[in-house]
């Protein structure tokens, strides 16, 4: 199957933060079992595969590198830095298992960044078993929760589960059981965990363990931002429109920067830059 692979990191301008991403870009898709191939040889957290390779509508998957992912964000905003350099900037729809995305990209001095327009949000208050659970592969005790963001499960193209905690100490602090987190997460239908702590009001910092697919922790989840955003929106713990800032991947080495608009109703924005990987 012919394709070419490409190599970037989202939601940053610097090669060295940012989450990398693999974007394979041809005429067809290759088969289900050669997708999963190339996304575990490349290795990073997911790899977009889009096709065709030119015009304003495409389809896309998403691969970790041990299984397939219903929607992933920051593979999104590399694909969509990755065509607007090929095919030039403008308005893309993608096609993805969850649904349509749109995928706005354009240049700011200089520099490309892609606004993917999320599917229809959903939440449902998180089970307190469940955050028991999950609080103690974490270490956390239930008195570190933020209760004013209760823990909720959040919805934007894939299921995470948000746990809101009351210090930055908290959230810098993280160690899990890689093999039982896992284990509950494919049980419970969860694609990462979205860890955050809220600075101010539009100003947030985040932590994503991804075990399901393989990696301890994301730097930079556009999918769980989208969820979050969502959320908050939803169980009317923010006034829409609105517009966040996630900080992730700080602790990892690997700054990343999401905006994140919430509309009045709808799918949630999520902006981001994206340069190229040397490989």
């Amino acid at each position: 199957m012919s394709g070419t692979l490409y190599r970037l990191a989202a939601f940053t301008d610097d090669p060295n933060g940012g989450n990398p991403a693999g974007v394979w870009l041809g005429e067809t898709l290759p088969e289900t079992f050669e997708m999963q191939r190339i996304a575990a040889e490349v290795g990073y957290s997911e790899t977009g595969f889009i096709a065709p390779a030119k015009g304003a509508r495409r389809t896309v998957r998403y691969y970790s590198p041990e299984a397939e992912v219903s929607f992933c964000g920051h593979a999104t905003v590399a694909g969509g830095v990755q065509m607007g350099r090929l095919s030039g900037a403008g308005s893309y729809l993608l096609d993805t298992a969850v649904g349509e995305v749109s995928v706005t990209v354009n240049q700011v001095e200089g520099e490309w960044r892609a606004s993917l327009v999320s599917v229809a949000p959903e939440y449902r208050p998180a089970e307190p078993e469940l955050v028991e659970s999950v609080c103690e592969l974490l270490g956390w005790q239930a008195d570190e929760l933020d209760l004013e963001i209760p823990p909720a499960r959040a919805y934007a193209g894939a299921w995470h589960l948000v746990l809101a905690c009351k210090t930055q100490q908290r959230l810098e602090r993280l160690e899990y059981d890689f093999d039982r987190l896992k284990a509950l997460m494919l049980r419970e239908g969860l694609t990462t965990l979205q860890l955050v702590w809220r600075e101010s009001e539009g100003y947030f910092h985040a932590r994503n363990p991804f075990p399901v697919g393989g990696v301890v922790e994301d730097p930079a989840t556009g999918a769980a931002a989208a969820a979050l955003g969502g959320y908050l929106r939803d169980a009317g713990l923010l006034e829409a429109p609105a517009q966040l800032t996630i900080r992730q991947g700080e602790a990892m080495g690997r700054p990343s920067r999401l905006q994140v608009d919430v509309p009045l109703t709808g799918g949630i924005v999520v902006t981001g830059q994206a340069v190229g990987l040397e490989h």
